[in-house]
């Protein structure tokens, strides 16, 4: 019969597998926390991400920008809390990667160019004011997140941050993204109706 439409497109795959690599990390730095504590869960969590990013590569060949910054981010927080065995460091990472992407952002705003659009120009095919509008809201949403784990880990426990990390910073980012998605359709250059530089200046 019609067992075509039960199957999983490709794109719908490939999602599905981005979430999971995604996700995966933060569940083992929970799970790990959970039973040892948040130091041996960092160096979980590190090794766990440079598994990810292997698979990712080993599947795709190659690897996005976006969880490469991160993985190396990681590394480099991570890094310093085994080192000096203080947690603060694993903690603040979150803040200073909104910071950097949401101050790279709204910079190529300011100078009307578009960063995101370098990153995902060739999954997204937007007209310059929708790129110019995303640009912003992810800026500002970067900044948002920031301050969000600013308060979460000088505020709440070891804990909490880390149910806050692995169950809040990822479904808050998806929830944002999938908002978006009214914005990208709105300014879809690939339709006829946005051909027209109309909403421009």
């Amino acid at each position: 019969m019609t067992d075509n439409t039960e199957q999983a497109k490709p794109g719908e795959t490939a999602q599905v597998r981005k979430l999971v690599l995604e996700a995966g990390p933060l569940l083992i730095l929970f799970v790990v926390n959970l039973i040892y504590g948040i130091i041996p869960a960092t160096g979980a969590f590190m090794v766990a991400t440079v598994i990810a990013l292997a698979v990712s590569y080993a599947i795709d060949r190659y690897i996005p920008k976006m969880p490469l910054i991160a993985a190396v981010f990681v590394g480099v927080f991570g890094g310093l809390t085994l080192w000096f065995n203080d947690d603060t460091f694993i903690k603040i990472k979150p803040t200073v990667v909104s910071i950097l992407f949401g101050g790279v952002l709204l910079g190529g705003y300011m100078l009307r160019k578009s960063p995101l659009k370098m990153m995902l120009g060739t999954v997204l095919d937007l007209t310059a004011e929708g790129w110019r509008i995303l640009t912003f809201r992810w800026a500002l949403f970067f900044f948002f997140l920031a301050g969000v784990n600013e308060v979460v880990w000088r505020t709440f426990s070891t804990d909490a941050w880390v149910s806050f990390k692995v169950f809040g910073i990822l479904p808050l980012t998806m929830v944002f993204a999938i908002v978006q998605t009214v914005t990208m359709q709105k300014y879809d250059a690939s339709t006829p109706e946005d051909d027209t530089p109309d909403g421009q200046g």
